[in-house]
Parts: C-alpha cells; sequence; structure tokens
C-alpha cells in the first residue's frame, strides 16, 4: 500500500515542475490530485501527461476567492472530502532598491503567495478530513533576507506566520500545517529569478548560489518533492508548525 493511498490532494501551481514532481509522487504512492494554476500554465495538458484517471486540473487564480471556491468544491465533488492541500503557487516579482521597487509588483507577489495560500486554506480546511496536511511553500528566504528582492522576501516571511497560526487552531483535528523551504532548484523559475539576480549583481548567480550551498548545486523538483510527501503522508503524524528546509545547507 502506498503512502497516500485513497488519499484526495490539491496541488496549486500545480503545472509547474515542483507541482508537477510532486503530483508524480504523490500518484505512485496512490493518491488522488487535483492540479491547479493559471490558464497559460495549461494544468489540462499536465494532468492529461500523468496519464491516469486519478489526476485532474482545472485553471483558477489563486488570488480570486471564487475560483478557490471552485476548485475546492471540483475536488471534493469529483473524490470525496481533502487530506492534503499543497499551496505550492507563486511569481517572483523583481530586485530592485527599495525607492525603486514597484509598489504594483509587490503588491501582486503578496497576493499570490499569502492571499493565494490563505485563500486555499480558507476554503480547503471546512472540506478536509481530520487529520490531513497542509503544506506552504514558502523559500530559504522565507527564514532568511536578500536586498531588493523586497516583495518575494516578505510574502515567504509572512507564509511563515500563516502556518504558524494555522497549525495551532487545527492541532484539535489533527489537522498538521508546515511550510516548505527551498533552495534554489534547477527549473525554469529559478532561472528567471537568477536572471533578475544576475543583473542586480553584475555576476553570474547560478554560480554563486552553487558556491554559496555547502552541496555545491541546484535541487531537482524531485527531491524538494519527496519532503513534500513526508510532509502529506503519515510519516509526519507528529510533525506541525515546522519550517522544514531543504536546501542543501544554505541556511546552516
Amino acid at each position: 500500500m502506498g503512502k497516500l493511498e485513497g488519499k484526495v490532494c490539491i496541488i496549486t501551481g500545480g503545472a509547474g515542475s515542483l507541482g508537477l514532481a510532486a503530483a508524480r509522487l504523490f500518484l505512485a504512492e496512490g493518491a488522488r490530485v487535483m492540479l491547479v494554476d493559471r490558464n497559460n500554465a495549461d494544468p489540462e495538458k499536465a494532468a492529461a501527461a500523468l496519464g491516469t484517471a486519478n489526476a485532474a486540473a482545472t485553471v483558477a487564480d489563486v488570488t480570486r476567492a471564487d475560483d478557490v471556491r471552485n476548485f475546492v468544491a471540483a475536488t471534493a465533488g469529483r473524490w470525496g472530502k481533502i487530506d492534503v492541500l499543497f499551496s505550492n503557487a507563486g511569481n517572483f516579482g523583481t530586485v530592485a532598491p527599495i525607492d525603486a521597487y514597484p509598489e504594483e509588483v509587490f503588491d501582486a507577489v503578496q497576493a499570490v503567495h499569502v492571499r493565494g495560500a490563505f485563500l486555499a486554506c480558507k476554503y480547503t480546511v471546512p472540506q478536509m478530513n481530520d487529520g490531513g496536511s497542509i503544506i506552504i511553500t514558502s523559500s530559504i528566504v522565507g527564514v532568511t533576507g536578500a536586498p531588493g528582492v523586497y516583495g518575494y522576501v516578505t510574502a515567504k516571511h509572512a507564509q511563515v506566520g500563516l502556518m504558524r497560526s494555522l497549525a495551532k487552531e487545527l492541532a484539535a483535528r489533527r489537522i498538521r500545517v508546515n511550510t516548505l523551504h527551498p533552495g534554489p532548484i534547477d527549473n525554469s523559475f529559478q532561472a528567471a529569478v537568477e536572471d533578475h539576480l544576475s543583473q542586480a549583481m553584475g555576476r553570474d548567480a547560478a554560480a554563486y548560489l552553487n558556491e554559496a550551498i555547502p552541496l555545491h548545486r541546484h535541487a531537482t523538483p524531485e527531491e524538494i518533492a519527496r519532503s513534500a510527501l513526508y510532509l502529506a503522508s503519515d510519516d509526519s503524524t507528529f510533525t506541525t508548525g515546522m519550517t522544514l528546509m531543504v536546501d542543501g545547507g544554505m541556511s546552516a
């Protein structure tokens, strides 16, 4: 029997590399998975590529309450009550000095990471089974800082506050709530981040980060997904309110 046998899971940001890696792993462990992503990310195509009736998809903007209510209802209507919420949708913003950082970019980043995670939890929790798991993808910069990365760093810290409050509230139902904190991942999202950082730093950001990571490399999406599986499964039944660092030792 798989670690998620019969469990119903929602993954936001599901068409991205980490979302898909987690979906593949969750499905292999017996889960039923709803992928949620924006229209231009084509979650239906991503779900079809998984090649199983245990994967489905819906298009949603995680910053819109109606969209969130709809994907939660679609998931529960298809498979029943939800066991795992992997709140993984994200955007980066830009890198700029504080006096030049665009206000609209700051707001857009908070909307996806903070409001998006809040809404996902708000509307999923009433449809969750007791003993379930909520995982919010934060970042190494959710516990550290970085000059010029004001929108992203602030949002990732805010997710930790949301997680800690939820962990206390939901403990009576045995619902665990944790944040996952990857370091740099070898994917297109990180490559775009490093383009911004390279311009701001005047040097190759990927090489700089590999020097700063004790394991001297970026993670694969599959490595981060394995940590998400730990938090999603009953292996973590006494783990809640935790910031799980998966960063190759970078924050040590």
